[in-house]
């Protein structure tokens, strides 16, 4: 252990293991006393140390964040479009272009802006005042002021202003579950342990923000601001960037390689035709400029926006609110799911799962705090009245109680201890309530529940006037007590055999332990003391108690086993409790459990290669939840974490998707995530991720579509360069196709519904690239039949000696009615569009193709046009040979769909 000098003089701030020293050994190296400090003595640390507060991380000017907004390959795209547009004197379609970069960096600055505020969310939960002894009084200053050494005076409903070593507790509980992942409050005494206990099992210390939930005790400062826990959360958070998306990875290196592809062919082009083909270098330039419009893909990044806000919509009407907009494309590559146990798989609901009494082993239905649920032996519901053990056990653990009850809005709520909470529902269950039996066997006096002692006792008389002392507590404190036990028949002398295996096999499920126990005896002149439970009792019981898994958790999880997704626990709970509802759950079935102890023993290499193989990690801290996340990252996972509390914003931060719980989640760990579940339920997480693969899959299929548009325009360009043909296609007609259906019926594709069985496939490889090999292979192939028909038309008018406006008009119409068909091909990748689904299941596609063929209308048949793009009118047989150009595409695609779908190469294709 390393410890501060043990001068006159207060220690700087080193890593001190406060919770092995004892109180005489804390006040000896902070030089202070029971008392507190001197009001001098505060001041002059307070100049050393400082405030008690988070330090606010510098952030960048509003300006320099809103500059780097637009450094993104999709905006770069956008702005070289915009360019080109310009200079080529289309000035509307410049100011739409420059609109939707300015409309994209605004949007990226207000979600940048969201995200810093989990800091300061952090900040907000420190408390803002504290009751502390200065010069042996007490008196109630701004926690801000606190300083190592000073004594602070906690009672119930108090948070914690700082960390503290307790030195005097009366039976203190804190609610510690933010900070650490425990579901139960912790039970705090004055006792040292050893160096590696985990943060959950340091019962001598009270941590900064946490919230004291009964009694009364009284601490020394050992730590403030940024070297609390709740400090040291906050500078890991401070120092995690959010990683960049997998779809924004493969966005950017497929922009930077069409970037080069369009400048290496518009350069070669412009070569050729200059010193090869003699060409004016003016006339080429424009040529050039043509082939540049027609390959840039204007249509991608609106397109991406669109089809990502959709996503955002439709998880939105199942509960999930995305933060931010590309996290929804994310969840559909998510190879691992790694979630917080408390309140995210759990309800956070303590439940009596489990009854023993001599003879009989019970089981209670129902979960949560609502008291409905059947008493059952061997899936046989039974009469609690009808079993004397069962029914004088429940009274006992409704009537030696101290929590509450009560209903809001038809969701259940307990006031008070949640174990004690988990025994008025059972008696809910059982028909006998809190009500109803206060009435009929009125408290008279109690012993209350004290962490040295491990019971609660509590004297009645019942409607006879017969007295009866209820006790409940530990099950080897009770043991102690009882010479007898309650049986079907009677009573009979103890059976400590059959309880010790009966409590060790309970426990074995992760079930918490409970004994109750009762004797008819009253205590002298009716005022229950120690004297009166030292013994002679009747074991009644023992009670299985747990947080349970949500049940619609277990159904998702084997949704996300089915989809190829491994979903891991990270918890801060018990190894044994997190082994039994990773059971439950489908989780580390068969595989070993790793605390957070031996976590920190091993190095990042070994983490990374231990991490794939265990799936249930117990009693882990804020740091051992992040480097997890990070050892799954550079095994080239893509993770999804769930939390809801400060100990886990972190890793939600650091994954590349994190999701917080809407409803018991901190507002720090809001901030640090991505998306929000507004129903904390893990369910919704599967929901989501297949909403991501719908949206990943329609930016797919919209790049399937965009790319042989902007292909067959281009490769009609560098055929006329190449044969010295005159130009089928004006660098403004090129704009106007791009205009026309990028808007139109690429648009549409962002509407598709999820094709069969997108949830049974597995996630998609994090490495892979936006375009496969097939997906070139269909690219090309599209586009040099794109390019057949419109380059064949227009020469084959020419032949006929049509005006080149009329075969530039066919060329026009050609390419647009190829992409109509080309739209009904791209619904879906392999299967068939030749039915009723293919061909009408998307209304969005059938409202393009109209709007297109009514801009087509208007480009071939009115004045206005004719000037603009020098088209002209077409005749009705010009038109249907348009139609068979359109008409080619779709049967050759088609038929390319057949003849894959019957090939090995199909699985691979849909996989990827």
């Amino acid at each position: 252990m390393a410890e501060r000098s043990r001068t006159s003089s207060p220690p700087s701030a080193l890593q001190v293991d406060w919770h092995t020293m004892t109180q005489a050994e804390v006040e000896q190296a902070l030089s202070t006393q029971a008392k507190g400090l001197s009001a001098a003595e505060a001041a002059q640390r307070l100049t050393q140390y400082g405030p008690n507060r988070l330090a606010v991380a510098k952030k960048r000017s509003a300006w320099m964040r809103l500059l780097m907004q637009f450094h993104n390959i999709l905006l770069y795209v956008m702005m070289g479009s915009a360019v080109i547009t310009a200079f080529l004197g289309h000035w509307v379609d410049t100011g739409v272009l420059l609109a939707a970069v300015v409309i994209n960096a605004v949007i990226g600055f207000i979600q940048e802006g969201k995200a810093e505020s989990a800091l300061d969310a952090i900040r907000g939960m420190l408390s803002p005042h504290a009751m502390v002894l200065r010069e042996g009084r007490p008196q109630e200053i701004d926690a801000a002021n606190l300083v190592p050494g000073d004594v602070v005076q906690l009672v119930s409903g108090d948070r914690v202003p700082a960390d503290l070593r307790l030195i005097q507790v009366r039976e203190l509980r804190v609610e510690e579950a933010a900070l650490t992942g425990e579901s139960l409050p912790v039970e705090k005494n004055t006792e040292a342990v050893a160096a590696d206990a985990p943060l959950g099992d340091r019962h001598g210390m009270a941590y900064s923000g946490t919230v004291v939930v009964y009694g009364q005790a009284t601490g020394v400062v050992v730590e403030t601001a940024s070297r609390t826990e709740l400090g040291k959360i906050n500078q890991m958070l401070s120092g995690i960037e959010h990683m960049q998306t997998p779809l924004l990875r493969q966005v950017d290196k497929f922009g930077r390689i069409l970037a080069l592809v369009i400048l290496v062919l518009s350069a070669a082009t412009f070569v050729l035709g200059v010193w090869l083909r003699g060409h004016p270098p003016s006339e080429m330039f424009m040529m050039v400029v043509a082939l540049a419009a027609s390959a840039i893909p204007e249509g991608l990044p609106a397109i991406m926006t669109v089809t990502l806000a959709l996503g955002v919509q439709r998880m939105a009407r199942r509960h999930a609110i995305v933060r931010r907009l590309p996290a929804v494309e994310t969840l559909g590559s998510v190879t691992v799911v790694c979630s917080d146990k408390t309140g995210t798989l759990t309800r956070n609901e303590m439940t009596v799962q489990r009854v023993v009494c001599a003879g009989h082993a019970f089981n209670v239905g129902g979960v949560g705090y609502a008291p409905v649920g059947d008493v059952s032996i061997d899936g046989r519901i039974i009469d609690v009245a009808h079993y004397p053990a069962l029914a004088l056990a429940v009274r006992t653990g409704v009537l030696c109680n101290d929590a509450r009850m009560r209903v809001d809005d038809d969701l259940w709520r307990v006031e008070g201890d949640p174990t004690e909470g988990a025994l008025l529902v059972l008696g809910g269950k059982a028909g006998f309530t809190q009500e109803s039996g206060e009435l009929a066997w009125p408290r008279i006096d109690s012993i209350p529940f004290e962490s040295e002692h491990r019971f609660m006792a509590t004297y009645h008389r019942d409607a006879d006037g017969a007295p009866w002392i209820f006790v409940k507590g530990a099950p080897e404190v009770i043991l102690g007590m009882c010479a007898r036990q309650l049986s079907h028949d009677g009573e009979h002398p103890l059976d400590v055999d059959y309880w010790r295996r009966m409590a060790t096999d309970t426990a074995a499920q992760g079930l918490r332990l409970l004994a109750l126990a009762c004797k008819r005896e009253a205590p002298a002149d009716e005022r229950l003391r120690f004297s009166d439970v030292a013994g002679g009792y009747t074991l009644l019981a023992l009670v299985g108690i747990i947080d349970p898994p949500r049940e619609e958790a277990i159904a998702a999880v084997g949704e996300c086993h089915h989809a190829g997704i491994r979903v891991k626990m990270i918890t801060g709970d018990h190894v044994e409790t997190a082994r039994a509802i990773g059971a439950q759950l489908a989780i580390g079935v068969g595989k070993p459990a790793m605390t957070g102890a031996e976590v920190s023993l091993i190095s990042d290499v070994d983490l990374r290669r231990v991490v794939m193989e265990v799936d249930v990690f117990a009693r882990a801290s804020p740091e051992h939840k992040l480097r997890l996340v990070q050892a799954l990252q550079d095994d080239g996972q893509v993770v999804a974490m769930t939390g809801d509390g400060v100990n886990d914003a972190p890793a939600l931060k650091r994954a590349d998707v994190g999701v917080s719980m809407g409803l018991k989640g901190t507002e720090a760990a809001k901030e640090a995530s991505d998306v929000v579940l507004a129903n904390d339920n893990f369910a919704t997480i599967a929901a989501a991720v297949r909403e991501g693969r719908v949206v990943y899959d329609n930016l797919k299929k919209f790049i399937l579509f965009m790319l042989p548009t902007n292909g067959g325009e281009a490769l009609v360009v560098i055929a006329a360069i190449l044969f010295e043909l005159a130009l089928p296609l004006t660098a403004a007609q090129v704009l106007w196709i791009n205009l026309a259906t990028s808007s139109t019926l690429g648009l549409a594709l962002a509407f598709e519904p999820a094709e069969n069985g997108i949830m049974r496939r597995r996630p998609r490889p994090p490495g892979e690239p936006l375009l496969s090999g097939f997906f070139v292979w269909r690219v090309l192939m599209v586009s040099v039949l794109m390019m057949t028909g419109a380059l064949g038309l227009f020469l084959w008018e020419l032949q006929q000696g049509s005006s080149v406006e009329t075969a530039r008009t066919m060329a026009v119409n050609a390419v647009v009615m190829a992409e109509m068909f080309y739209l009904f091909n791209s619904r879906y990748i392999l299967a068939p569009v030749t039915n009723w689904r293919g061909l009408f299941g998307n209304r969005y596609v059938l409202w393009a193709v109209g709007v297109t063929v009514l801009l087509q209308l208007a480009f071939t048949h009115t004045a206005v046009m004719h000037s603009i793009f020098q088209s002209t009118h077409l005749t009705l047989l010009e038109w249907l040979k348009v139609l068979g150009a359109g008409l080619l595409v779709f049967a050759v695609a088609e038929l390319e769909k057949f003849v894959i779908r019957r090939t090995p190469l199909a699985s691979r294709v849909v996989q990827a």
